[in-house]
């Protein structure tokens, strides 16, 4: 078909490969943070949206982000049901690979971020009201976000904002989302320690396999961006991973697996909005600002707020895409990549503007609609698992299973 490149195309499916292994990996993050009486119920919120949201995108969620634009706020449904979806490309995203292949790979990123948002809610909400939030919330908060921020005629898009590869539409609408959520549901009657930490570092290993995709894989090809976002990628993690560890040497005198998994995680997330548009060295000052924010937030604004973020998901999400949109409001480089804009440092403060607006949209909207979908689901039916199930542990009061053959608690 004329104008497909196979290498991109190649490039592109095997990095959106790379990104759905993200979410079985989360799975394994989270899962390993909870108590064993919750290990399989924390897997399930990351493996429902895999089927989930694989069937909301092919019917209305790709058209919603991607469609023709209506007001700058929302795509119409020109591609509902993948109408006009094929394998010719589409010059308006990805001008040489498949329109579908694109689509697919724009699918992975819908799944992996409201599970995210699970992390906030561990080990208190009810399954199947869970599901009812992971379809609601896909829909009418990520797919006007991403529609804003990606899609032709968005209106921060239109505004000049940059967000590389999802600080917005994946991580600060994730993290305060799932703030929003935490807060309603209140607080777990009980709190324990991490059942199987090894499987919380296997499942950070597979995030950071994953973000490579994630990130390079924003390139849509095999280019000089793809490139740069891969090395500022796997920079910043590392250099989160020992800034977190520093901090925590400093105050604790120890350093944990569990801190350098959450700080890897959190250099990830802060170079998520530049890893295209920064530089190496830009993205290892990040990453370095990045690890110790989100370990402040987690260690001392949590503990001062008390609020129950159950595995930080705020505190590593929300607030490293925070942090991250404003690096790159700081740190942007048209050297790097000539589709995106100056900097603060490179003669540009108004990108910092504009960065913040569109932080400030996308915090605003995602409360507020976070909101509104939890007290509807809950005027229906109770969201929140009983005092009684909760201290049974939901793998057996909603699955009926036992992660640890009985040795969970």
């Amino acid at each position: 078909m004329s104008g497909v490149n196979a290498a991109d195309t190649v490039f592109v499916i095997i990095s959106a490969a790379l990104v759905m292994i993200m979410t079985p990996g989360l799975a394994l993050f989270y899962g390993g943070m909870v108590r064993g009486k919750n290990t399989l119920n924390t897997t399930l919120h990351s493996y429902s949206a895999l089927a989930v949201i694989s069937i909301q995108w092919i019917l209305i969620g790709y058209t919603l982000c991607f469609g023709n634009n209506i007001g700058g706020f929302i795509g119409g449904f020109n591609f509902a049901g993948l109408k006009g979806v094929g394998f010719a490309p589409n010059a308006d995203y990805a001008a040489t690979i498949p329109h579908q292949v694109f689509m697919m790979f724009q699918l992975m990123f819908a799944i992996i971020t409201p599970a995210l948002i699970s992390g906030s809610i561990a080990e208190r909400m009810k399954f199947m009201h869970w599901l009812a939030f992971l379809l609601l919330w896909t829909t009418f908060v990520y797919d006007p976000i991403a529609h804003w921020v990606w899609g032709t005629g968005g209106w921060l898009k239109n505004l000049g904002a940059l967000d590389f590869a999802g600080g917005n539409v994946v991580h600060i609408s994730s993290g305060v989302s799932g703030l929003v959520a935490a807060l309603m549901l209140g607080k777990r009657k009980s709190v324990g320690k991490p059942s199987n930490l090894p499987l919380t570092c296997l499942g950070a290993a597979l995030l950071w396999f994953g973000w490579y995709g994630f990130n390079a894989g924003s390139g849509l090809g095999v280019n000089s961006v793809a490139v740069n976002a891969f090395v500022t990628t796997n920079t910043s993690a590392a250099a989160s991973a020992v800034s977190w560890a520093f901090c925590e040497y400093m105050y604790r005198k120890k350093v944990t697996s569990l801190g350098v998994a959450s700080g890897l995680v959190a250099g990830l997330v802060a170079i998520t909005p530049g890893a295209g548009f920064v530089s190496p060295l830009a993205s290892l000052i990040i990453g370095l600002i990045g690890g110790a924010i989100c370990y402040t937030s987690i260690t001392f604004l949590k503990s001062k707020l008390g609020y129950d973020d159950a595995l930080d998901a705020f505190g590593c999400h929300g607030v490293g895409g925070i942090w991250g949109g404003i690096a790159t409001g700081i740190f942007a480089w048209t050297a790097m990549n000539s589709a995106g804009a100056n900097g603060l440092i490179h003669g540009n403060p108004k990108l910092v503007g504009i960065q913040l607006i569109a932080i400030l949209a996308t915090i605003v909207y995602a409360a507020v609609v976070t909101f509104i979908i939890i007290k509807v689901i809950n005027a229906v039916s109770s969201i929140r698992a009983t005092a009684k199930d909760e201290q049974t542990g939901l793998d057996v009061t909603e699955h009926g299973e036992e992660a640890y053959g009985g040795m969970g608690v």
